[in-house]
């Protein structure tokens, strides 16, 4: 077993172990990629203020997000074809968060279906909604995600229309990836993957395929999906679907202060502050760069959570010392997930709650409910001075 003793290790072995292209689907962004690195580097710029001499027994990282107890404010974020990554990736994710105390939320382009992972769980998770033209798919999907008993229901609200992203253009990203002579090649170096997928339950998209008529290879598939993000998506719409949802409802893809006001105003129990990873807009702002114009917009109004960026402890402590109740990791996840199945999913969630729970304690806190901008140095321009 190596030694780990940070997200990067992690993501070394993913490299190492999962073919090129569901690699590269996980790590990259859209078009120049600077979103994606900002998310990163827009952390580095915050400082944490060290305190001394602070009674430091009895710590505790524990916390709620919607209502829900969590053993850190952390949630796996909805990342599509996990399955790929390892096989039954959403299955293991799913038992692995289950098993550590934190949310796990599955995606609908999730190789693993709802049922499989309901089945394999003994804990409600969150299911991650795309908005689709076909309506009556949209009513059962919803349906199939109350009867596993879901607790929330996250509506992605900034993929309308797919960002273009090069390296899966190039790569012929599908799943299960197509035969090529390019693939094969790389596949013939991943064979540890090769043979634990031969043993996973499935590996097209669970909560599609069966569920859809007409859909019965890859390439009908691809098609369906290509024209089914409904760009047409606005806030009555939001409206109706957590009507017909009835349950708690988290929406995700807010980057900006209006739509973070429209989003409490429909009644939504939480928002993400998020841009897709970097997976979308290139150009925008980072996530935790936006996060204090957000919280000062709506702050006492909605539970506001952190997506994107997010790769240790001290990144999920900046971000509720900015106010966020609580975060979302994908990547990190991910990146476990590849190099090491369920139990890489579960270190990489032991690595992120000793930075956070060393961390605070070294800025002189005993509770991650105290945390706030007193621990911090922030610069003065960090929300940018935009014309």
């Amino acid at each position: 077993m190596p030694v780990i003793t940070n997200i990067e290790d992690l993501k070394r072995i993913y490299a190492r172990r999962v073919p090129k292209m569901f690699f590269d689907y996980a790590e990259s962004g859209s078009w120049t990629e600077q979103t994606f690195r900002d998310n990163t580097t827009d952390f580095e710029q915050i400082r944490l203020r060290q305190r001394v001499a602070v009674d430091m027994a009895g710590r505790t990282t524990a916390s709620r997000m919607i209502g829900q107890e969590v053993a850190m404010p952390v949630a796996l974020a909805p990342v599509g074809l996990t399955g790929m990554q390892s096989a039954d990736g959403e299955i293991k994710a799913a038992r692995a968060a289950e098993a550590f105390g934190v949310p796990f939320t599955l995606s609908t382009m999730s190789i693993n279906s709802i049922e499989e992972v309901a089945e394999a769980t003994t804990k409600p998770f969150w299911f991650q909604l795309y908005t689709m033209k076909d309506e009556d798919y949209m009513r059962r999907l919803i349906g199939r995600a109350k009867a596993a008993n879901c607790s929330a229901l996250v509506i992605t609200l900034d993929l309308q229309i797919l960002g273009q992203r090069h390296k899966d253009l190039k790569n012929g990203l599908s799943a299960p990836p197509k035969l090529t002579p390019r693939t094969i090649a790389n596949l013939m170096t991943k064979w540890a993957w090769g043979i634990e997928m031969l043993s996973a339950k499935r590996r097209n998209f669970g909560n599609i395929v069966g569920h859809v008529e007409g859909i019965s290879d890859a390439s009908s598939l691809g098609a369906w999906t290509a024209e089914q993000f409904d760009p047409s998506l606005d806030w009555g719409k939001i409206e109706k679907l957590k009507e017909m949802w009835g349950g708690k409802v988290i929406l995700k893809g807010i980057l900006d202060e209006e739509d973070a006001k429209m989003a409490a105003k429909v009644g939504a129990d939480a928002i993400t502050v998020s841009n897709h990873g970097g997976r979308q807009l290139d150009g925008a702002l980072s996530s935790i760069r936006m996060l204090p114009r957000i919280m000062d917009a709506v702050g006492d109004q909605v539970e506001v959570h952190l997506d994107s960026g997010i790769r240790s402890g001290q990144d999920v402590l900046k971000a509720l010392a900015l106010g966020a109740t609580g975060t979302m990791i994908g990547r990190a996840f991910v990146y476990g997930l590849g190099a090491m199945g369920q139990q890489g999913v579960t270190r990489a969630l032991e690595v992120i709650h000793k930075e956070l729970d060393t961390s605070m304690a070294l800025c002189g806190e005993k509770s991650v409910s105290n945390l706030g901008r007193h621990n911090l140095m922030v610069p003065e321009d960090f929300t940018g001075r935009w014309a």
